[in-house]
């Protein structure tokens, strides 16, 4: 069925402009939504790791978006990872599929893309967040820190595992995440160590360090850590913190971590976090609804940015075909999404694959993913994952 427009009139805000809110704000425009995209970030964030899709599933939404060509023109083709050891001597190398799917992407030209997508119908506010929710009989009285008041009539938190959102209309983030006991970084430098575009990853029992070059631009690389934290404590959400704590973690390792580590001082911006895993009984509360990693997030797993440009697709599309009505369109929402994002999430723990804690652990893993049969079963489980969801068919957007 097709018909314009039915979601005229509808207000709806949307918190977190990295890729599920983009994402979301472009369906909702186009079935006629006021869109308005709060954002904390002063701009666009610029950091973060490369981002993958595999599958009808993933790349069926990107191409209804009409964004597939625009990212297929910015992919890095993803390679294969190689694991080495303090000389730099190869320990296994997992093959290309597994570490980049069908189409990778750098996660702030993904980001890019979706909002020139959406930015030409929805407003974006950077810089601020929302400071309080309140729900009426006609809908959301929001109070931003910056912004003025208004009201809205749905609410969508879109944003990321730590979600405000999720706080002020759910309670307490410690309700809903779990410490998986690792944290992990991510930078950009130059490349002076004169690395290639293979992932070269090094690791000790409970930590671990990979650089490789920026395929597009080979002066410049990235680097990547993954460490053991039983209980982050603190205010590591600092810049300066967040150095202090990967030297500490990191001092006295060969390999390339002594000139990593002494770039890692002029850095401006830093991708940091604990990985963590989020597990919300329900998705909305009233005409607040999550999306993407506030609502089934972990920090590194494999399909979360998918999973949530396919989310984006199901909410706005549950919305348009109950035009508008919250009460039956985030219920279905959730049926329609839930088994789909719980089946990756349910056994994802990216840490003691990276990283094993233990020098048995290390061993263990290095002999398991030097073997043929082990490396396929990986690629063909992350492949069946990804595309196990018939997409629905909603009314077409204008």
């Amino acid at each position: 069925m097709s018909y314009p427009f039915p979601l005229r009139g509808l207000r709806v805000l949307v918190s977190g402009a990295g890729v599920a809110g983009p994402a979301l704000a472009w369906w909702l425009t186009r079935y006629g939504a006021e869109v308005t995209v709060v954002e904390l970030a002063p701009a666009l964030r610029t950091s973060g790791f490369a981002v993958d899709f595999r599958g009808p599933t993933h790349l069926g939404v990107l191409a209804a978006m009409g964004v597939l060509d625009d990212l297929r023109a910015v992919q890095t083709h993803g390679g294969a990872m190689s694991c080495v050891d303090e000389r730099g001597r190869e320990i296994f190398r997992l093959p290309a599929e597994f570490a980049g799917g069908e189409l990778e992407v750098r996660r702030r030209d993904l980001s890019r893309i979706l909002h020139q997508r959406s930015a030409d119908r929805a407003e974006y506010l950077f810089g601020d967040q929302i400071a309080a929710l309140t729900e009426t009989v006609d809908g959301v009285h929001v109070e931003f820190d910056r912004a003025g008041a208004r009201t809205v009539d749905v609410v969508v938190g879109a944003d990321g595992l730590h979600s405000g959102v999720r706080r002020l209309a759910f309670g307490p983030e410690s309700g809903y995440v779990r410490h998986l006991g690792y944290q992990l970084a991510g930078w950009e430098l130059p490349n002076e160590l004169g690395v290639g575009a293979l992932s070269q990853q090094y690791n000790v029992p409970g930590r671990m360090v990979s650089v490789a070059a920026d395929q597009s631009d080979p002066t410049r690389a990235g680097a990547f850590v993954v460490f053991t934290v039983p209980d982050p404590e603190g205010d590591w959400y600092d810049l300066d913190q967040q150095k202090k704590i990967i030297t500490t973690a990191f001092d006295g390792l060969g390999w390339h971590v002594p000139h990593l580590l002494d770039s890692l001082r002029d850095v401006p911006e830093l991708y940091f976090d604990s990985i963590s895993k989020v597990r919300v009984p329900r998705w909305h509360a009233g005409r607040t609804a999550l999306l993407g990693d506030a609502a089934w997030g972990v920090t590194l797993g494999g399909m979360g940015v998918g999973t949530g440009i396919v989310g984006g697709y199901v909410l706005a599309g549950e919305l348009a075909a109950a035009a508008g009505d919250h009460r039956i369109a985030f219920p279905a929402y959730e049926r329609r999404l839930r088994d789909y994002a719980m089946r990756w999430q349910r056994g994802a723990n990216p840490g003691p694959f990276l990283a094993p804690a233990t020098a048995s652990g290390l061993r263990l893993r290095n002999r398991l993913l030097r073997t043929r049969p082990v490396q396929a079963l990986l690629v063909r489980g992350t492949r069946s994952l990804a595309t196990d969801l018939d997409l629905p068919d909603y009314p077409a957007p204008s």
